[in-house]
Formats: C-alpha cells, sequence, structure tokens
C-alpha cells in the first residue's frame, strides 16, 4: 500500500511569546518539525509534504535541505483546511498519515501499529487516555464501543466533557476516499473552521471502518503550545534517552543531568557525571569517564578515555586511554592518539597529537602535527595566524618545548630537540639540539605605557 504523509505545521503558535514559529523551537536541540519529519522519513512514504502558513520563510529552508515539499495554506482556516492544501501531494497515494509539527514525540512504533490497524480502505486514528482530557477533542463511540465521531472541546455537551479518550489529531485515512470527501466538511461550530475531525463522522455516514490505536504513554501525542510545555517534554524525552543509555550499561550519576542532543552510541561501562551535554553525533567506546559539566559535540572517544570536569569537545576524535582536562579544550579538527594527555587550560584546534604526547596545562596548540613521546610545557602557544593566513607547526617525536614557549609558524622541530623556556621560535629547530633565544634584561627610563586614543 503506497503511503503519503503530510504534516501540519501552518499555526500561529501565539502561547509561545515568540517571534520564532512554534514549529521551529527546539527540543533536544532540533525543531519540533524536524523530530516529526525524521520519524516520518523512516515509514518511507511516497511523498511527504509539511503545510506552513505563518513563519513559513523559517520553516521552508529547513524544509529545503530535507528535501522535503512545502505546501503553503495562507489562511488558517482549520486541520481540513489545511488537508485541502495538500490535495495534489496524496493523489496518487493509497493512504494518507496526517501528523503534526508540533507533536514531536510520537514514535516510529506506534505510526507502524496505526498504519497496519486496518486496511487500505478504513480510517484509523490515533487515540490516548487522560486525567484530565480538557482542550482534546472526545472520541465518541456507541453502545457496542465503535467511533461514532470526534467532539471537539468548545463543542462538547457535559456527557461528552466527561471521556477520557481523546483525539491525538493523527489519523490516517483512504486517499482517494479522502480526496472526494474534503469537499463535505463544513464550518459550522465554535470556531467556524474545519475540522479534520468531522472526517470521522463522514466516514460513519459513507460505512468506512475505524479503527483505533489508544497510545499508552500520553507524551507520544502531546503538542507543544507554551514554554512549559516545551519543557515538559524536554524533560520527557530526555528522561527516555537516559533510561537507554542506563539500560545498555551507562552509568549516569543522576539521569535527570544528562542532556542528549542528538545521535549518540555508547559502549558497556561508562560512567557520566551530573550537567553533560552530548550534541550531534557523539561515539563513545567502552570504558570511557565523562566528569562534570562536559560538552562533546559531533566526537568519537574511543575506549578506556577519561575527561575531567568542564572539558569541550567539539568535532574531535580522541583514542584509547587518552587524558583531558579538566577545563581542556580541543576544538575542530583535533585528533589525539593513545595514551595522549591534554591537561586543564589547553585549548588544541586542527590539531594532530601523537601516542603519548603531553600538552599538560595552559597551552594553545593550533594547526599542528605533533609526533609520539612529545612534551609541552606550560604556556606554550603555536602562532599559527599572521593576520591573513593560517601556518602549520610542525613537531617530531620525542621533542621537548619548554614553558612560555611561542612557536612562529610555520616551523618544524626536528626529533629529539629541545626548546629551552621562553623560546621565540622563528627558525627551524635542529633534531636532538638544544635551541634557545633569550635577550638580555635591560631597564629602559623614561617609558611610558600607550594610552586608548580618544574617539
Amino acid at each position: 500500500m503506497s503511503l503519503s504523509i503530510v504534516i501540519l505545521a501552518a499555526g500561529k503558535g501565539t502561547r509561545m511569546k515568540s517571534a520564532t514559529t512554534k514549529v521551529m523551537h527546539k527540543l533536544a536541540g532540533k525543531a519540533l518539525v524536524e523530530h516529526v519529519i525524521d520519524t516520518a522519513m523512516q515509514l518511507l512514504p511516497q511523498s511527504l509534504a509539511v503545510v506552513c502558513g505563518n513563519g513559513a520563510e523559517q520553516v521552508q529552508p529547513l524544509l529545503a535541505s530535507k528535501q522535503v515539499n512545502s505546501v503553503m495554506q495562507h489562511e488558517q482556516n482549520g486541520t481540513g483546511h489545511a488537508v485541502m492544501q495538500a490535495q495534489d501531494e496524496f493523489a496518487d497515494a493509497d493512504q494518507v498519515l496526517v501528523l503534526y509539527g508540533d507533536v514531536p514525540l510520537t514514535q516510529l512504533s506506534t505510526l507502524d501499529d496505526l498504519i497496519n490497524c486496518g486496511d487500505k480502505n478504513s480510517l484509523r486514528i490515533l487515540t490516548t487516555k487522560l486525567a484530565d482530557p480538557t482542550g482534546y477533542g472526545r472520541i465518541v463511540r456507541d453502545d457496542a464501543s465503535n467511533v461514532i465521531c470526534i467532539t471537539e472541546q468548545k463543542d462538547a455537551d457535559q456527557a461528552t466533557l466527561a471521556i477520557k479518550e481523546v483525539n491525538s489529531g493523527i489519523m490516517v485515512l483512504p486517499a482517494q476516499w479522502l480526496t472526494a470527501s474534503l469537499s463535505k466538511l463544513e464550518n459550522n461550530n465554535a470556531q467556524g473552521e474545519y475540522y479534520l475531525t468531522d472526517m470521522v463522522a463522514l466516514a460513519v455516514a459513507d460505512g468506512i471502518a475505524i479503527n483505533t490505536v489508544c497510545c499508552n504513554d500520553n507524551a507520544e501525542v502531546a503538542g507543544v503550545n507554551t514554554r512549559q510545555q516545551l519543557a515538559e517534554l524536554e524533560r520527557h524525552y530526555q528522561q527516555l534517552q537516559a533510561n537507554k543509555l542506563m539500560a545498555a550499561g551507562v552509568t549516569l550519576a543522576d539521569p535527570a543531568r544528562l542532556d542528549i542532543r542528538g545521535d549518540v552510541t555508547i559502549g558497556q561501562d561508562v560512567s557520566i557525571d551530573v550537567n553533560v551535554i552530548l550534541e550531534g553525533a557523539v561515539k563513545i567506546a567502552d570504558n570511557v569517564t565523562i566528569g562534570a559539566n562536559c560538552i562533546i559535540k559531533d566526537s568519537t572517544i574511543a575506549a578506556g578515555t577519561e575527561i575531567l570536569a568542564n572539558s569541550m569537545l567539539d568535532k574531535a576524535t580522541v583514542g584509547e586511554n587518552v587524558n583531558i582536562g579538566p577545563f581542556a579544550r580541543l576544538r575542530p579538527g583535533t585528533v589525539l592518539a593513545a595514551q595522549a594527555k591534554v591537561g586543564n587550560f589547553v585549548e588544541t584546534k586542527n590539531a594532530n597529537i601523537g601516542v603519548g604526547s603531553k600538552i599538560n596545562h595552559l597551552s594553545y596548540i593550533g594547526d599542528t602535527d605533533m609526533g609520539k613521546g612529545v612534551n609541552i610545557g606550560a604556556g606554550t602557544i603555536t602562532c599559527n595566524y599572521d593576520g591573513a593566513n593560517k601556518h602549520r607547526t610542525v613537531i617530531g617525536d620525542n621533542a621537548f618545548i619548554g614553558s612560555d614557549s611561542q612557536l612562529v609558524a610555520p616551523v618544524t622541530i626536528a626529533e629529539g630537540a629541545t626548546i629551552g623556556a621562553g623560546t621565540t621560535l622563528r627558525k627551524d629547530a635542529a633534531a636532538e639540539a638544544l635551541t634557545l633565544t633569550k635577550t638580555v634584561q635591560r631597564t629602559v627610563a623614561g617609558w611610558k605605557r600607550p594610552v586608548k586614543k580618544k574617539t
């Protein structure tokens, strides 16, 4: 059966009190509507379209990057009206799945169950039961438990308001029947809108079979209309991720204080302290220890590595049994070989650090190729930028760089070289030799500090 998917994302989201359109607010570092799109794509639909309206200029660049069609709803006249705008998108399909751009946590397995709970000629509805169903359309059934209609909150009488089973809004409908029936929708309701939920009553009248799947986790069908609801779903999502990690053999000091904002793969016997953020594509092998307050983004960490507190890794590749931090910053392009050490208040960028090499503290190493067994003294700087271009520093195996050295790139330090403390190196240093620079200490009488020019 061919499947088309339509995602409704045209609403104003006025209760968010934001210049950012609602569906572009982020949950776990990703826009709400992107969560929905990514789940929908896993169903391998024949077509996928997002109905845009308010804030379309914010949504459409995302859709273009994901090669998803957009459809405009210039006037927001209800969910039924929104689907009308997308009719061309599902004209050749057998069935249509309608999703919502502000309902981000619906699971793929739930949607599979919904699609398969009836044949292509049936109407299928995802429902849930709420202790407080206020604001939701109620699922109204007859004495035989057959669904006969969905009644919105503002149109419900007292008996209907007492119903706990509610409509999630997520439906699978026969495509050809939907196309023929959309014109029958009326807007004679309290909102003056065309409700997609009215398709249920039309289906009953036409003898279309109606099937339902009741979702056990209310968060799967929860929409975001306020900042408070967004925060609640964020915490629910993070708890789910934490539970998955712990079930796979990860120790979390506090599951409520871990944030995952991407696709994370973590091995066994990994220990993660509090307030850690894992963002983007992160791969962490077995027996890694991560200290408190670390941020790791788009990085790969090999087995046995220890990352001490308050360290930041961004697009870094880290080998086995490496020691990092505390307060280290590995910027994009950093590659640490096995048993390397990057200590406290060290920053690296576009640097290849060899096996067993150590940069213990208070140094900047950028645009550098470093061999094995190198020792970098405190306060060492690779001066890689001349004001216009970047240049590389090459450091051979077993070199020793004294504290407070400045290595002015492009420069090469040969294997086994020793650079004396306080050296400003402007020329290549020879192998197995001591290189140092110095000036005679002197005092300049009458010298005055420069003052800032007035503008």
